[in-house]
């Protein structure tokens, strides 16, 4: 499904550990790591692709997750002209997202990448709120920007402000993002059956 303009829509879902981590994925055979997202099917509302996706790309169900807050409306992004397939009968330039904020009120044993055929991470670790700002594909930074920035008074609101402090500037109009650093926290475990930690 892709919009006139050339949008895909499209949900991307946040999900915080109760101590304002995030969880943060590696992409199967890629060296990219992301938040869980996905297109929507024709006949579904955003929050039922969004609970479609969670359960894909992380085997959490919603008795695992707390919905915190959504951004209104759409955050669109560009993909690069090297991703564009132009042989398409229809042409995706990019993203249209409604982002989600969900807190882990399961286990974290309840997550589990391995529940499709074609699973879309292989390993996962819990970052710093504004930790995917400096580390997400560059394409992706002024959607991120802007969903974290609508979502974190939520997440604030639940991990408080030592988990969740106040962003720095805006990337998109600055050179470069900086924040003061929250307290150490631990760095994550690999998915199960991982044999390693991940490090970015």
């Amino acid at each position: 499904m892709i919009d006139p303009d050339g949008y895909r829509p499209n949900v991307g879902i946040v999900l915080m550990h109760p101590d304002g981590r995030l969880f943060w994925a590696r992409r199967v055979h890629r060296d990219g790591w992301q938040f869980p997202q996905g297109g929507m099917n024709t006949d579904e509302t955003p929050i039922e692709a969004m609970y479609r996706e969670l359960r894909e790309e992380t085997g959490l169900l919603p008795e695992h997750v707390e919905v915190l807050g959504a951004t209104p409306g759409w955050l669109r992004y560009r993909l690069p002209q090297r991703a564009i397939r132009r042989n398409d009968r229809l042409v995706c330039i990019g993203q249209k997202q409604v982002w989600f904020l969900l807190r882990l009120t399961g286990q974290e044993s309840d997550l589990r990448l391995d529940t499709t055929d074609k699973p879309e991470f292989d390993h996962w670790r819990w970052v710093d709120f504004w930790y995917p700002l400096e580390h997400v594909v560059i394409f992706k930074r002024g959607v991120y920007s802007s969903a974290l920035r609508h979502l974190a008074p939520f997440a604030r609101h639940v991990a408080g402000a030592l988990a969740v402090p106040a962003p720095g500037p805006d990337p998109r109009q600055q050179g470069s993002w900086s924040r003061p650093r929250a307290r150490p926290r631990p760095t994550g475990q690999p998915v199960r059956g991982g044999s390693d930690t991940p490090t970015n």
